[in-house]
């Protein structure tokens, strides 16, 4: 097309020519919600599941058509990798507000929830985390955090309970990643774990990159633990339940949501057997609507849920929800309806006390059967 066309085009039949074709009609309001998680580097398959979630929900709600103050609104996700880093999750927090986002669905990692949750504070955006259990991540004062998952102050004690009554654990060595997830975890899992009368006999510490937990299993082997907590992520748990079962220990190793994954079962191999791990959320099979989603998302993505794909779907439902509340999308009036959210989503219903975490926390414990999850027990905290 000569470039002289648009000089002479009117005003009005230009925008009616940029709007042939796209998405959104010129009258349309576009209107941007973030999601940030971890899409490359060891656990990407969990932050591309999480982002998979939250854009399910998006292209469901766009189709169904939302009106918000009598203009047609269609959503955009901006998603953005944060590589599970806190550095680089902040940068990217920071870019996210840059682009105009009115909420931000994420992070996954505790360790990147708790520095970022101060640049969404600052800029006054809603910050919803699907995963993030680390207690701290509510409690720095923010009245823009939220979770839609249960705590480690809750899934610690589960977990160490589940080892002394019904494993009849008396002794347990514990090995963490030392991130602010996994070590929180840990810790919270140790309190409990005291409480019910079991004694530690070892507490260790990795990192989160590791690959050879040899030396600090063999340590751990000398002290003869009933039972190993982990507290980590797949990438790691894996291969630490593997090679704990080719030193010979025959301890369950426990752990918790970010090790609770089918990825795990490939890692740890046949030694999975030994695993015992938790979520902090409705178990999807326990869902009401579970085994549609899971149709629907592996439909769409040509693959099967890892873990917390329902929790960001429902994240931009509660957003959703907030927005029509307030009949508005202004970051100030979806923040301002956050409190009172009482929305009864996929992972069942959605309400927040003051602090912003669940009301009703919820942990699911499974084991492993023929390389696949499977409910040992759901715990209502």
């Amino acid at each position: 097309m000569h470039p002289k066309f648009f000089k002479v085009l009117p005003f009005a039949a230009a925008l009616a020519l940029l709007a042939v074709g796209g998405s959104a009609s010129a009258q349309d309001a576009v209107v941007k919600i973030g999601h940030v998680g971890p899409l490359t580097g060891a656990i990407a398959h969990l932050g591309k599941d999480n982002e998979n979630g939250a854009r399910l929900a998006v292209e469901e709600i766009n189709k169904a058509g939302l009106m918000i103050d009598g203009k047609k609104i269609t959503l955009e996700l901006v998603g953005e990798d944060d590589a599970g880093d806190p550095k680089t999750g902040t940068a990217v927090a920071q870019k996210l507000v840059d682009s105009k986002v009115v909420a931000v669905v994420g992070h996954l990692n505790s360790g990147v929830s708790i520095p970022a949750a101060k640049i969404y504070s600052d800029a006054g955006i809603v910050q919803i985390s699907p995963s993030s259990t680390n207690p701290a991540y509510t409690q720095q004062g923010f009245k823009t955090t939220y979770r839609v998952v249960a705590t480690d102050a809750q899934q610690g004690p589960a977990l160490a309970n589940y080892a002394a009554k019904s494993l009849k654990a008396k002794s347990v060595a514990i090995i963490d990643d030392a991130t602010a997830y996994g070590k929180g975890l840990a810790d919270e899992f140790e309190k409990k774990a005291k409480a019910d009368g079991m004694t530690v006999v070892a507490r260790e510490a990795t990192n989160d990159k590791a690959t050879d937990f040899k030396a600090i299993l063999t340590k751990v082997k000398g002290k003869k633990p009933d039972v190993i907590m982990y507290g980590g992520m797949d990438a790691t748990g894996g291969p630490l339940a593997k090679q704990a079962n080719e030193l010979g220990i025959k301890a369950k190793v426990v752990g918790g949501d970010g090790m609770c994954t089918d990825k795990v079962a490939e890692l740890a191999g046949p030694a999975v057997v030994n695993v015992i791990c938790s979520e902090a959320g409705m178990a999807l099979s326990k869902m009401a609507k579970g085994a549609d989603f899971e149709k629907a998302y592996k439909a769409r993505f040509n693959t099967g849920v890892q873990i917390y794909a329902p929790f960001t779907y429902d994240s931009v439902y509660v957003i959703v929800d907030a927005m029509k509340r307030a009949n508005s999308t202004a970051p100030a009036a979806i923040l301002a309806q956050m409190p009172t959210t009482n929305y009864n989503g996929l992972i069942g219903n959605v309400a927040f006390d003051p602090k912003g975490d669940m009301k009703e926390g919820i942990i699911t414990l499974y084991e492993y059967k023929e390389g696949k999850k499977s409910v040992l027990d759901i715990v209502k905290m």
